[in-house]
């Protein structure tokens, strides 16, 4: 009788179990809510904040040491003024080698000038034939060429010297210094040395599914929200339309986003807010105004969002 009523109760244990474990979980919320559509129909995107004037990535004009580093993150350049400089010892050397070159050639030139001279000036025909002159004379050309080949040697190692300390393309803020000084500095760096960009002027660079792509016009209105921030919009001003579609490149990070998708990129502006701080490379909720309400009918407006892919 003992044995029966263990099984008994091995066996409602076992169902009891089995319940639990097929029970489906609670669905979480999100710990922040997304931000709700600003318009009844529209398209919605992830977009990227750039610099106005888009990033300047600085490079390295030829591998080497970087000698001196001139600025730093969040200084304010302006145009033509030095970043950084590589070490140019052996350029210099060679610089002083170039203009003693110079020397000797231009001495070279003045001797043979000289013997042409002195042979033009010697009025007994029978002293000197016209076939030694037409020959010294060519000998004067040569020597002339030979001072202008070695300028130009000396020229080009001075521009490579100049070469070697770069300066800002344009005004702007430094948004990203990865050189340090005594590192040595590649041509093909994985990332840039400098990063140079405007931070008065903002603009966010969306990324489109290729699937939505045309129901994009060029002037549509758009609303962007910060990652986390789901009130106090950002109001927009329409740039431009990139008439390229390319691959996808430009990742949130959710484990459901697709990889293998083209996007369509739009690109609009606006001025850095006074009451919130805004950076390069944050990440936005982009939401276009659209006229159309979808692009394949039967779509519900959960679907239309899907697949654009916005984080939430």
């Amino acid at each position: 009788m003992t044995t029966f009523y263990v099984a008994l109760a091995g066996t409602a244990g076992t169902a009891a179990l089995v319940a639990h474990l097929n029970a489906s979980s609670p669905i979480k919320h999100p710990p922040i809510e997304p931000p709700a559509k600003p318009y009844e129909l529209c398209v919605a995107a992830s977009g990227i904040v750039e610099a106005m004037s888009e990033n300047v990535s600085i490079g390295v004009p030829e591998a080497g040491l970087i000698e001196t580093v001139h600025v730093a993150v969040w200084d304010e350049v302006r145009e033509g003024q030095p970043l950084f400089t590589l070490d140019g010892r052996e350029l210099r050397a060679e610089i002083a080698v170039r203009e003693a070159e110079v020397l000797v050639a231009e001495a070279t030139l003045r001797r043979i000038q000289d013997q042409l001279s002195r042979l033009k000036g010697v009025t007994d025909p029978r002293a000197v034939s016209a076939e030694e002159v037409r020959t010294k004379e060519h000998d004067v050309q040569v020597a002339a060429a030979q001072v202008k080949s070695a300028q130009a040697q000396l020229e080009q190692r001075r521009v490579r010297l100049a070469r070697l300390t770069v300066a800002a393309p344009r005004p702007g803020t430094i948004l990203q210094v990865n050189v340090r000084s005594g590192e040595f500095a590649s041509a093909t760096p994985k990332s840039p040395a400098m990063v140079l960009g405007d931070l008065e002027h903002l603009q966010v660079r969306a990324d489109v599914d290729e699937q939505n792509a045309t129901r994009l016009q060029p002037g549509m209105t758009a609303t962007a929200f910060l990652k986390g921030v789901t009130t106090d919009p950002i109001a927009l001003d329409f740039v431009r339309i990139e008439p390229y579609v390319v691959p996808k490149v430009s990742l949130t990070g959710a484990s459901t986003e697709r990889v293998d998708t083209r996007v369509l990129q739009v690109i609009y502006s606006f001025r850095r807010p006074a009451d919130r701080a805004v950076y390069v490379g944050q990440q936005v909720d982009l939401f276009v105004k659209s006229d159309h309400e979808s692009v394949t009918e039967g779509d519900s407006p959960v679907k239309q969002l899907a697949r654009t892919e916005v984080v939430r």
